[in-house]
């Protein structure tokens, strides 16, 4: 078969050779066949956190990820004033990754432009991510950084040397499972006169490009590979769809007694659609709270949620792989149960989600509690984070990201700020709904709620009206 062999990326030590088998005949790629680097970048994406792939996305491929974008924009404009400390506005624009140090020795590195840095107070009481401030447990500074540890030897999350395969929607397949012919079949491939065999180098752009795009095509590899690149566009992929996101929602059930964050709907009578929320800061530190979320772990709450993207193949194919193919349980953990990086926590627990813990063992830094010896305690070892959060607020009883209390006003589509007329009424004029045609509506919140309000705002960009629009719908009961 024929080989071609565009250069990606001028850099030679920074590239990824790809074997994919293409489809001449329909110009779309089958499979891809790679290495253990491959699969570990790709595997890498479920566990970034929403604020630094939204942010990757605003600096190189205008992707829009439902509501995100809008909501990111919001705490960008926000006044470092509306937060608790100065660094509450860095952990939502760029939130740390659970798994940093393990994907420290990827080989491609998509966002490395500003690589988190450990610190230790000289006294070893806490770890912190910044080194200007105080210990509040000795009173020095943080002035012992941490040296991450990037002699990993083999693969980051798959063992070293996996031939394993990928199609175009991200479905990841076992070499032996590959040899089925059933498998070409499935893939649409009838007959093998239309094959070719293509190499290609991958560079730091195109795993970029790679990840932007499966938010939004279920052939990514084609349109990167090929140069089959269609503008990307989310959009509103489930308009007025609430009742089928609730229906297919992966979470538990409503428990009355967390329902412990209200706000007020502003909702058109006629068109049933939210057109603006407001809110106090409970429920926009909720919000904010979603870009410190790592991919992974919004998209095993939204299974079976149908979308234009195809990353929730990529999640499935990851939790049914055979452990063969990866390093430990602890590895698969990070991508099908990641958690948020230590000291991240929102501490409204609506959501869920817990934090990994820091261990310090033979001067580095480590999340697998399997590194520790069996005759040393975890606790003895575990290194606690100074909460970036308050770093300059002293009030104990302070919960969140934002100080408190506010009001906020927050558009259908996640556009946030602080209580402003001017934004509803222009919100008002837009839809083009009368004044005669809006009630108000007062809703609450509890764990359900929020993961449905998760996943509105990841799918589509009318987050207010697909989380809230099954009880809109309702017939109020009679007293």
């Amino acid at each position: 078969m024929a080989e071609k062999k565009p250069v990606l990326d001028e850099d030679l030590k920074n590239v990824i050779s790809l074997k994919a088998l293409v489809d001449r005949g329909s110009n779309k790629v089958i499979f891809v066949e790679s290495d253990g680097d491959f699969f570990d970048v790709l595997f890498s994406f479920l566990t970034m956190p929403m604020g630094r792939i939204v942010r990757l996305a605003e600096d190189s491929v205008p992707v829009e990820i439902g509501c995100l974008r809008n909501l990111y924009q919001s705490i960008e404009k926000f006044d470092v004033r509306n937060f608790r400390s100065n660094e509450c506005r860095d952990m939502l624009l760029l939130p740390c990754n659970s798994a940093d140090l393990q994907c420290q020795n990827l080989k491609l590195k998509i966002d490395d432009d500003r690589p988190t840095r450990y610190f230790r107070c000289y006294n070893g009481c806490f770890l912190s991510y910044y080194q200007s401030v105080i210990c509040p447990s000795c009173a020095s500074t943080f002035g012992w950084k941490i040296p991450v540890d990037n002699t990993q030897v083999g693969g980051v999350f798959v063992k070293e040397r996996p031939r394993l395969i990928i199609t175009d929607d991200l479905q990841v397949i076992s070499p032996v499972s590959a040899t089925s012919i059933c498998l070409f079949s499935k893939l649409g491939v009838t007959d093998s006169k239309t094959t070719e065999e293509l190499t290609f180098n991958m560079g730091i752009q195109e795993a970029l490009n790679l990840l932007m795009h499966s938010f939004v095509s279920k052939t990514p590899l084609t349109e990167i590979l090929l140069k089959n690149e269609p503008k990307p566009s989310l959009g509103d992929v489930h308009s007025s769809q609430g009742i089928s996101i609730d229906s297919q929602m992966h979470g538990d059930t409503i428990n009355e007694e967390e329902k412990n964050i209200s706000l007020k709907l502003v909702v058109s009578k006629s068109k049933k659609i939210v057109c603006y929320a407001e809110a106090q800061e409970d429920f926009v530190n909720l919000l904010c709270s979603f870009l410190t979320l790592p991919l992974g772990y919004i998209l095993e709450k939204m299974r079976n949620v149908s979308w234009k993207g195809c990353l929730d193949q990529l999640y499935k194919s990851v939790e049914d792989l055979d452990e063969k193919y990866l390093k430990s349980n602890f590895h698969k953990e990070l991508l099908v149960n990641p958690k948020l990086a230590p000291g991240f926590r929102y501490e409204n627990p609506l959501l869920g989600i817990e934090e990994t813990s820091f261990y310090y063992l033979n001067e580095k830094l480590t999340t697998d509690k399997c590194c520790i010896p069996d005759n040393t305690s975890a606790e003895s070892v575990k290194l606690n984070v100074f909460y970036p959060k308050s770093h300059e607020d002293s009030d104990e009883s302070a919960q969140g990201f934002l100080k408190g209390p506010d009001t906020f006003t927050v558009t259908d589509n996640l556009v946030v700020r602080p209580l402003s007329l001017i934004l509803e009424m222009s919100v008002i004029q837009e839809l083009k709904v009368p004044f005669t045609d809006i009630e108000d509506h007062i809703v609450h919140m509890g764990k359900r709620e929020a993961l449905l309000l998760l996943v509105a705002s990841f799918v589509g960009d009318s987050a207010l009206t697909n989380t809230f629009i099954r009880e809109l719908r309702e017939p109020k009961q009679e007293q």
